[in-house]
Parts: C-alpha cells; structure tokens; sequence
C-alpha cells in the first residue's frame, strides 16, 4: 500500500513524496420515518443537507460509502452490512433530524470502527414567532445527540462530536477536516509494511519492541529482513543507476569540507561512489519488498562486509524519508512509527533525541546521528565525512541538517508497563542559531516550560530516548489519530 506520489517543493529542488491514502468513509443520516407522512417535503429537504455533507467530506480527501438516510433499525442493520462490506476507516453519522438510539445503534454496532457524530445545524437562528414545527424538525439536530451519545457509550462504541453549523463555519468544518486527515492517516498505519534489517542497538532496552504489539495495536506489519537482504540488491545495481543516483545526491546536498571535529573527514569520490550504490540497493529493498517504513541497525565486527553496508546507509536513508518512507536507525521501530505518523499528518517527521540544554537561551538541542527528513528543513543540508561514528562502528557520510525555524512539533512512541502503546508530544518552537557541526542534525529548539521542566515532565511519562521532529502544531491532529486508534496520548505544555 505504497500510496500516490505527490512532488513537493524544498530548498532541496522538487521531491517525490508519498501521501497518506484516501479515508474510506461510510456516512449515514438519521431522522424518523413517522415525520415523512406528517410534514411533506422534509425527508427530501434532510436528504438534500445530507448529499451537501458529504460533497463537502470528498472535498476534504475522504472516499464516501453511503448508505443514505437511514430512518428505521432494518435501515440501520443494512448500514452496517454496507460499511463492513466496504472495509471502511471511519463511520459519520450525520444527525439531520431526531431519530431514536435505537435506530442509530445497528448501523454502527457490529463495524467495529470510530464513529463522527456531526451536529450540524443549517440555519443559525430560528424565527421564533413564526417557525412551524416542520421547520424546527428540520433544525432539531441538536435534540437525540446526547441520546445517541449515551447509547454508544454504553455499548462501548468509540465515538466523536462536532456540532455547530451545516454551512459557512469554519470552525466545524475544519474539525471535520481533521478528523478525516486522521482517518487517512489511520488508514495508512493499519496497512503500512515496516522493514527492521539488523537488530537494536545492544543494551538500549527502551528500543526494544515486540513487533506482534505493533500488529495488534496499530495493524502495521513488521518484515524482519537480514543485512543479505539488502547486500544482494546492493550488488546488483548497474553502473547507470549509481550514476543517477550520484547526480541525485549531488542535486539535493551540498559538500563539507573537514570541520574542526577530529573525526570529520573530505567527501572523497570513493565513499561517494560506495555511498550511492548503497542508496540505490535501499531503494530496490524498498520497492521490491512494499515497504512504507524501515529501522535498521548492524552493531558490525572487524570492518567486515556488513559493517561497511550498515556504515554507508545514511545518505540512501535520508532521501527515503523525505520521500515518506522514514528511517530510522539504532534499530528504533517505535520511532520509525512516529515518523511515519509526522509524515502523513504532511509535518516531516526527522529522527531526533535530546543532546543537550542551553540554560542561556532557554532553549533544548536536538538531532541525531543518521537519516534527517530533508523536506523539513529550509537550507540544504550538507554531507559531512566521519572518520568514525560516535558509539557505533564504521565510518562513512553523514547528513548535518537543521529543521526550519517556525513552530514544531515532537511525537514519542512508547509503551506501558501492561505493554499499551503510548504517545508522548510537545509542541515549541525552532529557534534561529548555530548548532554543532559534527555531521548530526541538530536544531535549537524551545517549549513553554524552561529546559529543565520540559525534561523532568517529559521523562516523567516514560518515554523512548528519541522522538520524531515535524513542522508545525501538529497536537490537535495527534490527538484525533489517537482518539480513533484507542491509544493513550500525553501533551508536554
């Protein structure tokens, strides 16, 4: 389920990136079928309203199943055989009148999916003096949505409100938008193919991670491959597809010369050249294998042939990642989870841990060593050589990147002691400002609490030692996708 391919424009020319799927919807309206005899033309005028919804859910991206207006328990029982059938993501039910609970309830009970109860009202204000009761019923979206909510609630039905108007509010309409771009992203996650070469880094028991968890928390699939799954593609590239590659690379970074840092190194042809044939075996592994997601990690022994592999994968990683397929090293599949999220949210998504507080500026340093997301950043970023990786073995190219200034947003995946996924996330600010040149992203970013604060609450809920970096204010989205997922989120403010 690779999805489509959007071009997206950055500092670093136009790249391909992969977007989130299309939700799939299924939307039905209610109302009572005694009033169909009683007040003529109503049921059409409801009707009317509920085509316009729906209009409106396909301009926001969402693939609509319909099943009408749904006016009796029969009606609703049929409902949710469509909608199963459908294989849906995310259920609206559209209150267009009163309709009792019991009707409602069929539609949704046995789909086993999130529920969007939309209150929406068409006029703004009744004409007290003169409205008929036809006119009002008309209006009365607002009376059996706590009755509605009670039913799901007791029947432990997850489910969501947006009330407010039916035209010309922005404000519901764009909580609706962000339920759908949830859904899409739910979507994307419940089908995505993750692959973890290697193993985790030793000793670092926060990465551990069962991948069956994953199966049955998010519905991602986890591929175990091995380092021979990748030298054998790494092998087969031909001399022309290392060269476009090498024109690729050259187009997107820009060359460090040796910086002050004892293990920086030139960019020499021979590590480009190893550098790009290794790019080109990633994305065959990718291709070949459907992969929307990879962790990796090699711990290497004696400078042999799986070590220089796993040395030379920075670079490939990097352009993988802004193509939407994140990366993420140390073996780290629960970040590689955030990243992917931040990336179909359209907020990047770079693989990042803390490094150090600066108690002048107020400010926390963050980056990592390994793959950036190059869409994010508004400088293109720069190969750096290594003579060595701090703490890992081999040698090789780095990437020395810094996400854009403006506002941010960090996402964690962790679990519970019950073994629970969680997500952990603050939003801040990058700040303008120099940042260590060692061949590491690295951006200067600030929160609301002063550094020491933000740390003390942010470890307080357990978290992994990396996050994923995304642009922008990403929380009230996060916490959508994490309403419709049943998973436990945290905000850090």
């Amino acid at each position: 389920m690779t999805g489509e391919l959007n071009l997206v424009s950055t500092p670093n020319g136009v790249l391909p990136h992969i977007a989130a799927p299309h939700a799939r919807i299924g939307v039905f309206g209610i109302g009572l079928a005694a009033y169909w005899t009683q007040f003529e033309g109503l049921k059409e005028r409801l009707e009317r309203y509920q085509r316009d919804v729906e209009q409106e859910l396909l301009k926001l991206g969402g693939e609509v199943v319909s099943a009408g207006l749904v006016d009796s328990a029969p009606a609703a029982e049929a409902a949710g055989d469509l909608f199963i059938r459908s294989n849906i993501d995310l259920i609206v039910c559209y209150v267009a009148t009163y309709a009792a609970s019991s009707q409602v309830l069929p539609a949704v009970q046995l789909v086993k999916r999130p529920v969007l109860v939309l209150n929406l009202q068409p006029t703004p204000q009744l004409d007290y003096e003169t409205v008929t009761t036809g006119e009002w019923l008309a209006n009365c979206s607002a009376c059996c949505v706590p009755e509605i909510a009670c039913a799901f609630a007791r029947s432990r039905i997850q489910f969501n409100v947006v009330s407010g108007m039916l035209y010309n509010d922005s404000h519901a309409w764009g909580t609706i938008a962000q339920w759908v771009q949830a859904a899409s992203v739910m979507r994307a996650l419940n089908h995505a193919r993750i692959g973890f070469l290697g193993h985790t880094y030793p000793g670092m028991l926060d990465m551990n991670t069962d991948p069956t968890m994953i199966s049955a928390q998010l519905g991602a699939h986890v591929e175990i491959l091995e380092m021979d799954d990748l030298d054998v593609r790494v092998n087969a590239a031909s001399a022309d597809e290392i060269k476009a590659k090498k024109a690729e690379i050259s187009s997107v970074f820009d060359i460090a010369e040796s910086g002050r840092d004892r293990i920086s190194m030139p960019v020499t042809p021979e590590a480009m050249e190893w550098t790009a044939r290794v790019s080109c075996g990633l994305d065959r592994l990718v291709s070949e294998l459907d992969l929307q997601g990879l962790t990796y990690y090699y711990r290497g022994l004696n400078g042999n042939a799986n070590e220089q592999l796993g040395a030379a994968v920075i670079v490939g990683n990097s352009l993988l990642t802004a193509r939407g397929i994140p990366c993420s090293g140390e073996g780290d599949l629960k970040t590689c989870i955030s990243m992917f999220i931040m990336d179909r949210l359209g907020a990047g998504g770079s693989y990042t841990e803390f490094y150090a507080m600066d108690f002048v500026e107020n400010f926390i340093l963050m980056g990592h060593d390994g793959p950036g997301h190059l869409a994010i950043s508004d400088h293109r970023p720069v190969l750096r050589g290594l003579g060595l990786y701090h703490g890992k073995r081999g040698y090789g190219i780095s990437v020395e990147f810094q996400v854009k200034t403006g506002p941010i947003t960090i996402l964690g995946t962790t679990q519970t002691e019950d073994g629970r996924i969680k997500l952990v996330m603050a939003e801040g600010e990058s700040l303008i400002g120099p940042t260590m040149k060692i061949g590491n992203t690295n951006s200067r970013l600030k929160f609301n609490l002063n550094p020491a604060e933000f740390m003390d609450t942010w470890c307080a809920e357990g978290p992994t030692h990396h996050v994923a970096l995304g642009i922008g204010h990403q929380s009230t989205r996060i916490d959508k996708l994490a309403r419709l997922m049943g998973l436990e989120c945290v905000h850090i403010r």
